[in-house]
């Protein structure tokens, strides 16, 4: 019954673990706050950018900067700030990087120049990679029920989920109604809320025995993630061009040198126990995995939308909001299934089928099927809550108490890693399939048009109207063509990830008492359940708004 939350050292004894009340309650409410605000701030220039170009002219570089900056700070601080977070304590980096946010939001909000706004998005990235290891290893250490863990982890995935969907949308009503700057003070109230509540409602929790800091690790980590996750990015929306594969090669060799740097120094940014708990690594490769296939939903449903079916921005934004209504309801709904004592395995297998009926359903739209597209949508965003949140709380389960920072942070920078290669792959799949299919049937087309539907659409606003009509028609056709190829690619990923499922978290019950942390608690360390006794003292998509 304890595989679930093992860690490496066997538990001499195992008590009944505090529940939550209402503090706690109140406490994850704030939480949950800070992180919409932070998952909708990878979207939440959609819109805004119209209106940015009008007012500080950036040149094309510098609104690609703009756009990406935060994504990419975010990405490669995430292992630093849960490292930190577990050595300093949570609350106290939680509260630094609330700071951080709402002084950057205001920056943005009154920035003169693309500089400015840029090294604003920049510290807004910082902030973000602060916030979110910080909030789950938070809930880690303040819902030690496994089944009240559970609830507030489905809470979360949910949370996270629907902020990139509900920032797209925020930042078309905002600008239409005041100025761009609008979209990053609407940060400020959650940030100040947070600052106030925080040192009241939630408590302190750092390792035990607090070691040495790393600091070679740190730019070994950036230097391996940033490189990536640029490359990956920038292949899906450029192709592939001789630098991209430069960035992803740098990006790899820093990587063997990061984690032979884990390895060999006395305190690694990456506990070997994260690698030794059993539940963390197929939870962690799983959720990568779901984060890879979810991206390819982002990728067609925003251009069918708008590309396709003719939407402006501000509609598809609207329409795609749709998909995310049934989440609220499905991550309280597999809770309850799970405290009811379905297999962990069972419930995770079963999502990961219902995502892929809802690529299946995305496979076979045509050129005019807006509830189908919508329908796919809802399904796979079903089957992919309800997977995220048991792999969460699988992982978070399986690793100690102490060690929450950091592997909330290795699991969402894996899930980083997952949707910018699945963006690169599915993208590139969709986008092979759209130049094959549309070169045969207009090869005299202009070379703009043979490369995007996007570039199609510039073309035929030049072309006489029959011509136009033709080109549209087939691009469109094209362009469906290899959504479908693409979502096919996905059913069977995901049929394959169930299969995975099924194996990997056989045996794995539904919940599980906590396991023992390796180490005590911290010498009157405030904890959950109180002060700990005496002892040793001691952490989307911006591409995906540059795809045509």
């Amino acid at each position: 019954m304890a595989a679930d939350n093992a860690s490496d050292t066997a538990p001499d004894t195992v008590s009944t673990p505090p529940r939550a009340g209402r503090r706690e309650w109140a406490a994850l409410g704030v939480l949950m706050l800070a992180l919409l605000l932070v998952s909708m701030d990878a979207s939440v220039l959609f819109f805004a950018i119209p209106a940015i170009n009008a007012d500080l002219a950036p040149s094309g570089t510098e609104q690609l900067w703009i756009f990406d900056i935060y994504g990419f700070v975010l990405a490669g601080l995430l292992m630093t700030m849960g490292a930190l977070g577990d050595r300093i304590g949570r609350r106290r980096l939680l509260m630094c990087g609330a700071a951080a946010f709402g002084a950057a939001s205001v920056a943005a909000a009154y920035a003169n120049s693309p500089e400015t706004l840029i090294a604003a998005r920049a510290v807004l990235g910082v902030g973000g990679a602060t916030l979110m290891p910080s909030t789950m290893g938070l809930i880690r250490s303040v819902f030690q029920d496994s089944g009240q863990r559970a609830q507030a982890i489905g809470i979360w995935s949910a949370v996270m989920t629907s902020g990139i969907a509900l920032g797209s949308v925020a930042s078309g009503v905002l600008v239409q109604h005041f100025w761009w700057g609008s979209v990053f003070l609407v940060n400020l109230p959650a940030m100040v809320l947070l600052l106030v509540l925080a040192p009241v409602l939630i408590p302190e929790y750092r390792t035990p025995g607090r070691g040495g800091f790393d600091l070679l690790s740190v730019p070994l980590s950036l230097a391996a993630v940033l490189p990536l996750v640029y490359a990956l990015k920038e292949i899906a929306s450029g192709g592939v061009r001789a630098r991209y594969v430069a960035a992803l090669v740098l990006g790899l060799v820093c990587a063997v040198f990061f984690v032979r740097r884990q390895r060999r120094t006395a305190h690694p940014m990456l506990p070997p126990v994260l690698f030794r708990a059993r539940g963390y690594r197929p939870a962690a490769v799983l959720a990568a995995l779901a984060t890879f296939g979810m991206m390819g939903s982002a990728f067609f449903t925003t251009q069918y939308l708008q590309s396709v079916l003719g939407n402006s921005a501000l509609e598809a934004a609207l329409w795609s909001l749709l998909p995310s209504v049934p989440i609220a309801l499905t991550a309280p709904a597999v809770t309850a299934l799970v405290q009811r004592g379905v297999a962990r395995a069972h419930v995770v297998t079963g999502g990961f089928l219902l995502a892929a009926g809802g690529y299946v359903v995305l496979a076979l739209p045509d050129t005019d099927a807006l509830a189908l597209v919508l329908t796919g949508a809802a399904l796979l965003a079903m089957g992919v809550v309800t997977v995220m949140s048991q792999l969460t709380d699988l992982a978070m389960g399986a690793v100690p108490v102490e060690r929450a920072g950091s592997a909330s942070a290795l699991l969402e920078t894996g899930q980083e890693f997952g949707g910018a290669l699945g963006l690169a792959t599915l993208g590139s799949i969709a986008t092979a399939l759209y130049r094959h299919r549309i070169t045969d049937a207009l090869p005299q087309a202009p070379s703009e048009a043979h490369e995007t539907l996007g570039g199609a659409l510039a073309v035929a606003v030049r072309l006489p109207g029959a011509e136009a009509g033709k080109l549209l028609s087939t691009a469109r056709e094209a362009f469906v063509s290899g959504m479908h190829a693409a979502a096919l690619a996905c059913v069977a990923l995901f049929l394959l990830c169930a299969l995975g499922a099924a194996l990997a978290l056989r045996g794995r019950p539904a919940t599980a008492p906590p396991a023992r942390t390796a180490e005590a608690a911290p010498a009157g360390t405030p904890t959950a359940a109180g002060t700990a006794p005496a002892s040793t003292p001691s952490a989307v998509d911006s591409a995906t708004a540059r795809l045509p």
